[in-house]
């Protein structure tokens, strides 16, 4: 019957053509009354007030189609009518998500992953992720008074997923950071045997900065203190605001890291799900570990997850199966920092720590170099001294004992002049010399009162002496002498009375 339609449509038009199929059918023109509801999704739906339909429904009615006092009108279309257009005509996901939740959210989880991963980005070792979290337990000091919840910063290989180095503090910011850059170049078997565990060398085998390292857009990474270590050749890339998705292999981390003592440390602190809801337990009560011994259970979780856990997603190579490499982040580091393209800086502990200091500008003057208020000194630069000028110095916010002029990439020690202040913090100085000033301000009035009193009595003084005459300058030493007799005798005489 197939071969019958064909063979009539052909003999009713004597051409091969008739055999083509038909062209597709063009999109109808939209009537008067889908266009106005396009509007009203347009209008109410795909807004920022994030309308139901049935409310957006109820918007367009009332601007298109009620009269002058506000009354419905005769003819309108029906919510089945609205809702049948914009499910099979003007339905659009992604400017529903974009115009809706905004760009950030449709960016963070609803777009499309396309992309090959990481691997897009990190191709070998050395791009590091950097990131800070409070994590889900508080802590007690030795004396059994809770403290509060510690802070956690990491640094992970985006490659290998690795944790390079990591620091526990109670405070994040720059402090956090420099001993997180301290800890990523340190011994780790050293760094673990302080804690009393003993790993190999090959289970944390890593003692140099990443070439890359990739932070968000926290006031600590985009600092000028933290971006000094450029200066070792490291390029830091800072994600845009609220896109922790850009860094997942940080943010799956610290969920990780604490789901493996989590369980183990159930009424001991840790924070539940229900945390500050209505009747939920006041978790402050339950902490039971202090800092050092959280601080071992937390580097046993680290040194299983860089030597044990499997790390399934991981695209492995040919070469790769044929090396027969470890499904393990420090195996796969171990294999990947020797190949081409690793990207590893060696740099000096003492370089590294002069380099993360914040700095200031400082100022040669006769005195000595002046900086955060304070005078320093150091011989051998006395033309620096007399020639004066301004230098970059950098100095250490917890003890103001010592700086370090900046000097053609060498960092030169200057101690500090005033003792009094030695081992002070800079902000304990800054203190002082506020309270100073204050203080200060406060006789200011009185001084300034003080100088016309003595003016004035100064005046009084002169007005009731001798008018001018002539002063005799003959034999001034024997005047001299008869003076000082007089006044021996005076004083005499004041001896014997008392």
């Amino acid at each position: 019957m197939t071969v019958r339609k064909y063979l009539c449509r052909y003999l009713v038009f004597d051409s091969v053509s008739a055999l083509a199929p038909k062209p597709t059918a063009t999109e109808k023109e939209l009537t008067q009354t889908e266009k106005v509801i396009r509007w009203g999704l347009n209008k109410f739906y795909y807004t920022a007030k994030k309308h139901s339909l049935r409310q957006s429904y109820t918007l367009l009615l009332k601007e298109k189609f009620c009269d002058e006092t506000g009354q419905l009108k005769e003819s309108y279309p029906t919510f089945s009518q609205y809702r049948y257009f914009y499910y099979t005509k003007y339905r659009d996901i992604w400017k529903q998500s974009i115009s809706r939740d905004g760009l950030k959210e449709y960016q963070k989880n609803v777009r499309p992953l396309l992309g090959d991963g990481v691997q897009a980005f990190a191709p070998a070792v050395g791009v590091g992720m950097c990131d800070a979290t409070i994590l889900d337990i508080y802590l007690i000091d030795e004396a059994g008074n809770a403290v509060g919840r510690p802070v956690l910063t990491a640094c992970l290989d985006a490659y290998s997923r690795l944790l390079m180095g990591y620091s526990l503090s109670w405070e994040s910011g720059t402090y956090s950071l420099a001993l997180l850059m301290d800890n990523v170049i340190a011994d780790k078997v050293q760094h673990c045997m302080s804690f009393g565990i003993v790993i190999e060398p090959l289970d944390w085998d890593c003692h140099e900065l990443p070439g890359v390292i990739v932070t968000d857009r926290g006031s600590e990474y985009i600092g000028d203190t933290f971006e000094q270590i450029c200066e070792l050749g490291v390029r830091i890339v800072n994600l845009p605001a609220f896109r922790p998705e850009l860094k997942c292999i940080a943010e799956e981390f610290f969920n990780m890291i604490q789901s493996y003592y989590k369980p183990h440390l159930k009424g001991r602190g840790v924070i539940e799900p229900d945390y500050q809801q209505r009747g939920a337990p006041d978790y402050r009560k339950q902490a039971r570990l202090t800092m050092d011994q959280f601080h071992r259970v937390l580097l046993y979780a680290i040194i299983y997850y860089n030597t044990r856990r499997i790390i399934e997603s991981f695209p492995y190579t040919q070469q790769m199966l044929n090396d027969s490499v470890a499904p393990h982040a420090n195996a796969i580091w171990n294999w990947a920092k020797c190949r081409p393209g690793a990207n590893l800086i060696s740099v000096v502990p003492r370089q590294l720590r002069m380099t993360l200091l914040p700095r200031t500008t400082g100022t040669f003057k006769r005195d000595g170099l002046h900086a955060n208020r304070l005078r320093y000194r150091h011989d051998g630069f006395t033309e620096w001294y007399l020639r004066g000028g301004k230098v970059v110095v950098a100095y250490n916010p917890n003890d103001c004992t010592l700086v370090w002029l900046l000097e053609k990439g060498e960092y030169i020690e200057f101690r500090l002049i005033e003792a009094r202040y030695n081992g002070l913090p800079v902000s304990a100085v800054d203190k002082i010399n506020t309270q100073k000033s204050k203080l200060i301000k406060f006789y200011e009035k009185d001084n300034l009162q003080a100088q016309i009193d003595l003016a004035a009595h100064i005046e009084a003084i002169v007005e009731s002496a001798a008018k001018s005459r002539d002063v005799n300058l003959k034999d001034i030493r024997e005047t001299r002498r008869k003076a000082k007799v007089r006044a021996h005798k005076n004083m005499l005489e004041n001896l014997n009375d008392e």
